[in-house]
């Protein structure tokens, strides 16, 4: 598919603008600075572009203030009282030090358990629940990719969990793959269950159209509340690049 991309400014607001081989205009917000991206058919004029962002910068505006104002996490230092998030739920880092192999456990409601050996860095830290958190998730994605490919009538060839600094997941339809973002296992199970179907309905749709809605409005009709939980979510501390 041709893909041209470039940065405007209208307004005084970046606009990433994104031509494709497509047929209608698709404005995004994205969390978590508010970066404004706007696809639209190859034969579009730059001045028709910003007719049209100009048209909904009420909105742009309202959304990026929405975004700002979201708590954010500080840096994550890995040390005891610390706040981490599994499946929508926050938890308080416990961290143990302990002559044996390093693991993770959640106990009861509130706590979440890190035991390394005396000495570990933070990074090391930050690694053994990163590992932690990608074993979670892909126990649950399992499950929802067997519910959902047979529901949707798809298979995809392989899928995999990574950071990702833009999406939420990727879908690459020619070769059947998919990609969902760690940060997942932070967030509550319905958002996880939300881009599992967005991603898989992309073997069946590669375009963000009205037949991707329609087939997101038949499958999962509740989709547009699990995406406003998954980004009313609180953001990391990361200083996301895009």
């Amino acid at each position: 598919m041709t893909t041209e991309t470039r940065r405007i400014q209208i307004r005084g607001i970046p606009v990433e603008v994104v031509r494709k081989d497509i047929q209608n205009l698709h404005l995004g917000v994205y969390p978590p600075l508010g970066r404004v991206r706007v696809a639209v058919p190859l034969v579009i004029s730059d001045e028709a572009v910003r007719l049209a962002v100009i048209d909904k910068l009420g909105w742009i505006k309202r959304q990026r203030a929405q975004f700002a104002q979201q708590p954010r996490q500080s840096e994550r230092e890995m040390v005891n009282g610390e706040s981490h998030y599994v499946l929508g739920q926050r938890y308080r880092l416990r961290v143990h030090e302990v002559d044996a192999p390093a693991r993770v456990a959640v106990r009861g409601i509130a706590s979440l358990d890190l035991f390394m050996r005396p000495g570990a860095s933070t990074a090391q830290r930050e690694e053994v629940l990163a590992q932690w958190y990608r074993l979670q998730l892909k126990e649950r994605i399992a499950p929802l990719l067997a519910k959902w490919q047979s529901k949707l009538g798809v298979q995809v060839s392989a899928w995999g969990v990574k950071k990702m600094k833009t999406k939420w997941g990727s879908c690459n339809p020619t070769a059947q793959r998919i990609w969902l973002n760690l940060e997942l296992a932070k967030k509550p199970e319905v958002c996880l269950e939300y881009i599992v179907v967005h991603e898989l309905l992309h073997l069946l749709e590669r375009r963000h159209n009205d037949h991707f809605t329609r087939l997101m409005d038949q499958h999962l009709p509740h989709w547009r509340l699990c995406r406003e939980t998954l980004n009313a979510g609180v953001l990391g501390h990361e200083r996301w690049v895009y």
